[in-house]
């Protein structure tokens, strides 16, 4: 499958975007602000509780012990969890999320693996029928991936649907995707898109204007369903991508006026990320590793 004559960025004169940044503040200033929005609780973050020396791409298992350990973390600023897959004990997850309180939007991980796929997707019907799961995501960026043709991801989604016929569906992927496949956008209770300016190689300034273009292109394909940010973030440390600097000051503000701005339009948004994961250099470079809230040992990074 190609992405060739279709939508992958947004067709939009960057010059012309509103251009907003924080920077006139002190990073203790930015901390402040910071701190209030996370005092009054967030509506999600995404959650990863692997450690330093864990990686998902080797199927490390992950234990209750140190779920529990990473949610406690957590649980005081935000409302909702986003999980990423329903096996290696991440299957535990929703269960001890709803416990502590939290609602969970519980994300089936799908790949080129079909047997483990059929791993994923019965641990997330069970996991939804015995009533953890609050809104299901049938896959994770299958189709950016190129891991699975549109008709399997269909097929996917259809059978879940139909074993859980009250719970509301949906898959992540770029938000342009809904606009390249509107048949997935139409299948789906809610559409679940990820923004990532970062990833577009946006200057700070213009990012927040440019994620609000992002969500205006998922939200012309929904048909009046709701659209959520399902992942968006800034990391703290890393090379220059683009015009797009990962500092610790730019994510401060990028997280500062992505609430700005989803609070008062009334958009749901899961951040990204809960902690530092380490694992994921070896996949996106330095800065991969570094877009959580704490760091990978769980202590808070913007705290001055």
């Amino acid at each position: 499958m190609s992405y060739s004559n279709k939508i992958k960025y947004l067709a939009v004169d960057r010059s012309k975007l509103n251009r907003t940044t924080l920077h006139d503040k002190t990073k203790k200033e930015l901390a402040i602000i910071m701190n209030n929005i996370l005092s009054q609780k967030i509506h999600g973050i995404s959650f990863s509780p692997y450690l330093e020396d864990q990686d998902p791409g080797l199927e490390s298992v992950i234990t209750e012990k140190q779920i529990k350990q990473r949610l406690q973390i957590i649980q005081p600023y935000t409302r909702w969890i986003r999980t990423f897959s329903c096996t290696n004990g991440n299957e535990l997850t929703p269960k001890i999320a709803h416990e502590m309180g939290l609602k969970t939007l519980v994300g089936a991980w799908l790949g080129s693996d079909l047997e483990k796929n059929e791993e994923e997707i019965n641990n997330a019907i069970f996991i939804a029928r015995n009533g953890y799961a609050d809104i299901l995501a049938i896959g994770n960026e299958v189709l950016l991936r190129e891991d699975l043709t549109v008709e399997e991801l269909i097929g996917y989604i259809k059978r879940v649907k139909n074993e859980l016929p009250n719970i509301q569906i949906g898959y992540v992927d770029a938000y342009y995707t809904f606009a390249n496949y509107p048949e997935i956008a139409d299948l789906c209770d809610v559409i679940l898109a990820n923004c990532y300016p970062f990833w577009e190689y946006c200057s700070l300034e213009t990012s927040v204007d440019y994620m609000k273009h992002m969500y205006k292109l998922a939200q012309s394909v929904s048909k009046g369903k709701k659209v959520i940010i399902s992942e968006t973030g800034w990391p703290s440390k890393g090379s220059r991508f683009g015009e797009a600097v990962p500092t610790l000051k730019n994510a401060m503000d990028y997280f500062i006026q992505t609430y700005q701005w989803t609070q008062a339009e009334n958009i749901d948004v899961f951040y990204f990320s809960s902690f530092d994961e380490i694992w994921k250099a070896g996949h996106e470079g330095e800065y991969g590793a570094f877009w959580g809230l704490w760091d990978k040992d769980g202590k808070y990074k913007f705290d001055y």
